[in-house]
């Protein structure tokens, strides 16, 4: 198998954010190869995954299996969170997330993760403040337009008398 993880770990990483993803998730796939019991590769490739909304269900496993892992790690909980959400589990969602919440509550992407199912189960006030919380919480320029994009649609719904 040959070499250490992390070289393939960051490596990714670096593909990643550069947005070549077919090279990042080929590293993480040799670092996982190195290292199967590793958390953080565990959850950067299933997060990813669950983002792009590819590998479901082998990205729950993963993040299953990380959980197991890293317990108290609020971001592998938020990924774990997350994938359910993508695959329309709510509660289950709504319990990795309200769980993840408590071990990184100022963490934008979890206050955001946590809006979202709240949507999804009619919780509109609460999702509405979420967002509004996870914007004061400095997030990338990105996840600000995107959650911006969540609080106007929140708002035209509440303007056209739809109770929130």
């Amino acid at each position: 198998k040959g070499g250490d993880w992390r070289w393939f770990y960051f490596r990714g990483i670096a593909y990643e954010r550069s947005r070549q993803w077919p090279l990042a998730e080929a590293d993480f796939r040799k670092a996982l190869a190195i290292n199967p019991e590793q958390p953080q590769v565990l959850n950067y490739l299933a997060y990813t995954w669950a983002d792009m909304g590819v590998n479901l269900e082998q990205a729950r496993e993963m993040l299953e299996k990380a959980t197991k892992l890293a317990s108290r790690d609020g971001h592998i909980v938020d990924s774990l969170g997350w994938v359910y959400y993508r695959l329309g589990r709510y509660e289950d969602a709504l319990r990795e997330l309200e769980r993840a919440m408590t071990m990184v509550p100022a963490e934008a992407v979890v206050n955001e993760h946590l809006g979202d199912v709240y949507w999804k189960l009619g919780r509109k006030r609460e999702a509405v403040f979420k967002w509004r919380h996870a914007l004061a919480l400095n997030p990338e320029p990105e996840e600000v337009e995107r959650i911006n994009k969540k609080l106007k649609e929140a708002a035209e719904i509440a303007a056209s008398a739809e109770p929130l």
